[in-house]
């Protein structure tokens, strides 16, 4: 469906990904929205060195297509016509799920993945090879080195490496890695535990870096916590380079990336909240408070996510739910205005005629049924 939507894959992958890193940290469950706004739950499979899969389940509508259609695929992500007419079509595959279904089957997959087995051991084909490479580049660049004399500790290679991290070029900072290990191997004449010291250095580097690059602070000082409990087993003089490219790669992963996949999580569920409470008194603090996020960042994101300040989509949210009871129903004008979240009548008649250009009892008679037709 994100093909038929324009959507290529990467951004789908990056909200599995960060999907994953969140079921981590918030104890192996996690529900999410995808960039067009579906939902997906996830667990990670853990193995001897943390998640080595996962599972994740979905999508899923945890609102009416018709909705989803008009407040989403038109209105939030601003799709084409055609765009919008083949992803419907897709749509009629994804079923529509409550709230409640979708934490239920969440937990269900959580007790289902804490039955399974270490599953590490099966890519350690793949990792032999990986590591092969790497010490190749390794071993070259020391054969540079020893064709010069004594060259002082490489910090222009240890700022590009910083760079390469924040924009998360993960081949470039892979060299760039390389040539910082190959320089340590050879200060240090082979000394393994001082070459370790060196390498504490580098991974206290590469942690601060992913936290200024946008990583989430948390999530970050946890695993560099990990990775620095993990180092003083390393025993053999090459396993550290590879090691600490898995490290690297790690941090890269949580880095700015994700930043946009969070947001749009965040506001996916604040929209998904709004249409479900707009009868209630919710403010822009409130809503930010909920996502973690200061006010001022939250309205901006909010506005780039939706195309419209918070207060006029909540605005205008309450005024989609109050013509629709003004034509299909003949619920008192009173009644209407809180239940749509206004507090009194004449301000939701103000406002409401502001929105359509007409009062609630014309607009009534204009849209309504018979029956709709009738109340006051």
């Amino acid at each position: 469906m994100c093909q038929k939507a324009g959507m290529g894959k990467e951004s789908c992958m990056r909200s599995q990904t960060y999907g994953m890193n969140e079921a981590e940290r918030f104890g192996g469950k996690y529900i999410y929205f995808c960039p067009l706004g579906l939902t997906c739950f996830v667990s990670p499979i853990l193995g001897s060195e943390g998640s080595e899969a996962k599972i994740t389940v979905g999508p899923f509508l945890m609102v009416e297509r018709a909705d989803f259609i008009e407040c989403d695929l038109s209105m939030r992500i601003s799709l084409s016509q055609p765009q919008i007419e083949a992803a419907s079509a897709e749509l009629e595959n994804v079923p529509v799920v409550s709230t409640e279904k979708i934490n239920d089957m969440s937990t269900l997959l959580f007790m289902a993945v804490g039955f399974m087995n270490n599953v590490s051991a099966a890519n350690r084909m793949l990792d032999t090879q990986s590591s092969d490479a790497i010490q190749g580049q390794i071993t070259e660049y020391i054969l540079q080195l020893k064709g010069h004399e004594a060259q002082p500790y490489p910090f222009e290679t240890e700022r590009s490496l910083m760079k390469a991290i924040m924009r998360s070029d993960k081949p470039e900072a892979q060299r760039l890695l390389n040539e910082l290990y190959g320089y340590i191997f050879f200060k240090e004449g082979g000394d393994f535990e001082q070459a370790k010291s060196r390498i504490y250095e580098l991974l206290v580097l590469i942690s601060r870096t992913a936290i200024d690059a946008g990583a989430d602070p948390e999530g970050a000082l946890k695993l560099s916590h990990t990775y620095l409990h993990a180092l003083p087993s390393l025993k053999d003089i090459d396993a550290p380079c590879f090691w600490l490219t898995g490290v690297m790669n790690k941090f890269i992963d949580s880095v700015f990336t994700y930043i946009e996949v969070k947001h749009s999580d965040a506001i996916s569920k604040t929209i998904l909240y709004l249409r479900t409470h707009c009868e209630e008194k919710i403010t822009l603090e409130q809503m930010a408070a909920s996502t973690y996020l200061s006010p001022a960042y939250f309205s901006r994101i909010f506005k780039q996510e939706t195309g419209e300040a918070f207060s006029c989509y909540l605005s205008n949210l309450r005024i989609e739910k109050a013509k629709e009871m003004l034509a299909h129903s003949a619920v008192r004008l009173t009644d209407i205005s809180i239940a749509c979240g206004f507090s009194d009548q004449s301000y939701f008649t103000k406002v409401f005629k502001k929105a359509t250009g007409m009062l609630p009892l014309k607009y009534r008679e204009t849209k309504g049924s018979t029956t709709a037709a009738k109340g006051t």
